[in-house]
């Protein structure tokens, strides 16, 4: 393995003598310097990449959600949150999407660049670059949102959705629904760094983000219980 350094980051990737099946298990992209005024390059890099490949009844599923303090319809909240993937909080993750560089709303197909701070302190943090694409927009009666599968070098392989639903009982709430395993082996060496608790922390940070952004926009907040 070789180690190119320079003066703004670190990067990290297997000797081209390896074979491509065993580079893609190993290369990850680490950086000392936060990468925000390169996304542009992160995303056509990224454009170019493909989904890793996987079979869902191979994949671990985890469903966590959250009740919204509201009585509202689902048809007359703000659920812009959601399709301008402000999903999780600034000191977890930075983002840079394609639809928002074309100046356009999502569209199947859009790459999103991944920002993620290890440990989740922006200042003091390695930052690790990803990419997932959009592959379905939920827009169905009770239930909005859309769901993106990983990119090659992702530290997970498989697909999230994020959505928010309203149930038989009128309660709304934001759900966060995955199927994944460990990207590459580089993701099972890292283990715990992106272990089952960080993991957690991150998916109930993203939970309680994303409730404050919509309830930010309602009337009256009451107090609510997490599910998990």
């Amino acid at each position: 393995m070789h180690v190119s350094c320079r003066r703004e980051n670190v990067y990290v990737a297997l000797n081209a003598q390896l074979p491509h099946s065993a580079t893609d298990l190993f290369e990850m992209k680490l950086y000392l310097i936060d990468q925000a005024k390169n996304f542009p390059q992160h995303l056509r890099f990224l454009k170019g990449e493909k989904v890793m490949p996987y079979n869902k009844d191979q994949l671990i599923e985890k469903i966590s959600f959250v009740e919204l303090n509201t009585r509202k319809s689902i048809e007359d909240i703000n659920v812009n949150t959601l399709f301008d993937y402000d999903i999780f909080p600034g000191h977890i993750m930075h983002h840079y999407t394609q639809w928002k560089e074309e100046n356009r709303s999502m569209q199947v197909g859009d790459t999103i660049v991944q920002q993620v701070y290890v440990p989740p302190v922006k200042s003091f943090s390695q930052k690790i670059i990803f990419g997932v694409r959009v592959s379905e927009i939920i827009d169905q009666q009770g239930k909005k949102g859309f769901s993106y599968e990983t990119l090659k070098g992702h530290v997970e392989k498989g697909i999230s959705t994020f959505t928010v639903e309203q149930g038989d009982q009128q309660q709304l709430i934001f759900k966060i629904h995955t199927y994944s395993i460990p990207g590459n082996m580089m993701a099972r060496i890292l283990s715990p760094v992106f272990s089952i608790p960080y993991q957690t922390f991150c998916t109930r940070s993203a939970l309680a983000h994303v409730k404050g952004n919509i309830e930010r926009k309602l009337p009256s907040l009451l107090p609510t219980e997490w599910h998990r």
